[in-house]
């Protein structure tokens, strides 16, 4: 018998094809895993930003969806270069200096309202000194 010498990928007389069978899975693997290994790779950006908790979270999954979309992948080089680096807070330190002169216009008007209203007479200077008397002179 001649059927002990064929290799195990050729197809059998029953019909089945091992080889075909083997090559059908591990393409199926092959194609799911390099899809969700490409969807990985292009969700990157947006994993990066909510893991910071970034302002401009929506930008980046904007940019990153469309460079899924029309395969530029500039739009996802920038998605990733906004999602890396912060933008300088320059809210915070001119909200700061507004919030010192607003406190510091309150002083002034109020030594200049100070300086403008004349001095209030003291109740306690105004009220009559008794006269020193003579010693020797009684009081009757």
């Amino acid at each position: 018998m001649a059927t002990g010498h064929i290799p195990g990928y050729l197809p059998g007389p029953d019909g089945s094809d091992p080889m075909f069978t083997a090559m059908t899975v591990i393409t199926i693997l092959l194609v799911l895993g390099i899809g969700s290994l490409y969807f990985k790779l292009h969700a990157i950006p947006e994993h990066m930003a909510h893991a910071d908790n970034h302002a401009q979270m929506q930008v980046i999954g904007i940019l990153a969806l469309l460079a899924l979309f029309t395969h530029n992948n500039i739009f996802w080089v920038i998605a990733l270069l906004v999602a890396a680096f912060r933008m300088p807070d320059f809210l915070s330190p001119l909200q700061s200096i507004a919030a010192s002169l607003a406190s510091l216009n309150k002083r002034v008007l109020a030594d200049e309202a100070d300086i403008a209203a004349p001095p209030e007479p003291d109740p306690v200077a105004q009220q009559p000194q008794p006269q020193a008397q003579p010693e020797g002179e009684a009081h009757v």
